[in-house]
């Protein structure tokens, strides 16, 4: 069985090292075991502006698996990890998506190609508890799951993109055609045979997260407009209760007037103007978030252009 690990990068000078030897020492056990007759890691530079692709050009020197992409410049996560799944399809059995960070636990990509070889095209990597998290990033965090299945979304909760796909998966997640990846849900519409592999995730071994607040922010966003319409909904029921509003609001004026009571108004209409502009304007970015992905979707542009490949 031959194994690709994808192993996206952002400015991670400070942990690749470190990476590649446990990687390295993982995929030489595993091979002496015979679970792998073959493996590569391949790690993908998303445009780092720090010593990142030098480092990886050094590990290809000294390491029979490392092979490396080097992107002309940073797309975002999501778009790397697919550069290495469009890389693998056709080369190998199974590929592993993992962070450079240590914070996955890289022991369990051998209970994966168990897993896989027990007949499972999909395993996916998912954290027992969010205990290395900040309160404000696991309440958040918990938070976009349960939403996203308020929302009709089927996700995998405290599952990133830790995750082993089949060859069979594998071909079949590059067909799709969309631009605006979410591929935790991407993955999830397969259909294919899938378990799960529990781990306990580590600290991280040296530098910070580059999945800033606001990264985080917006890759919920994407990832709401991407696989549910139902803020569409939410806006056109809204729309009917202040349209119920709005008739009750008529009456009163109605009333008031023929009671000589209409300068009262002015804090209900002041009110209601107020209300319904705020009203509308957040309508308004919510269908045109919907509307710009539409036109990312339509101009059809690569998602990643490949700068260098070792």
């Amino acid at each position: 069985m031959k194994l690709i690990i994808i192993v996206p990068c952002f400015n991670e000078e400070e942990v690749l090292h470190e990476t590649n030897h446990q990687l390295s020492k993982l995929i030489d056990s595993m091979v002496d075991e015979k679970l792998l007759t073959e493996c590569d890691i391949i790690y993908i530079d998303d445009g780092s502006k720090d010593n990142t692709w030098s480092i990886i050009e050094e590990l290809r020197n000294v390491s029979p698996y490392v092979k490396g992409l080097k992107l002309a410049h940073n797309v975002g996560h999501q778009n790397a990890l697919w550069a290495g799944l469009e890389y693998s399809a056709g080369k190998c059995d199974a590929v592993v998506s993992i962070d450079a960070d240590l914070q996955h636990d890289i022991h369990k990509i051998r209970e994966m190609v168990l897993s896989y070889q027990a007949g499972y095209e999909v395993v996916y990597g998912v954290r027992n508890t969010r205990a290395t998290d900040s309160k404000f990033k696991k309440k958040t965090a918990l938070s976009f799951y349960k939403l996203m299945q308020k929302m009709g979304v089927d996700l995998i909760p405290n599952h990133a993109d830790f995750r082993l796909l089949g060859k069979n998966a594998l071909q079949a997640l590059i067909e799709f055609p969309e631009r605006n990846l979410f591929l935790r849900g991407m993955v999830r519409l397969l259909g294919f045979k899938e378990t799960n592999v529990y781990f306990d995730c580590n600290d991280r071994f040296a530098g910070e997260s580059k999945y800033t607040n606001s990264k985080m922010f917006n890759f919920a966003i994407d990832g709401i407009t991407s696989f549910s319409v139902q803020p569409l909904r939410i806006i056109t029921l809204i729309g009917l209760v202040c349209l119920g509003i709005s008739v009750f609001e008529m009456v009163y004026i109605l009333v008031a007037y023929f009671q000589g009571r209409t300068i009262q108004g002015w804090a209900s209409l002041l009110f209601s103007v107020w209300f319904l502009g705020g009203l509308l304007l957040f309508s308004i970015g919510v269908v045109g978030e919907y509307i710009g992905k539409i036109y990312k979707e339509v101009k059809r542009r690569p998602r990643y252009i490949i700068e260098k490949q070792i």
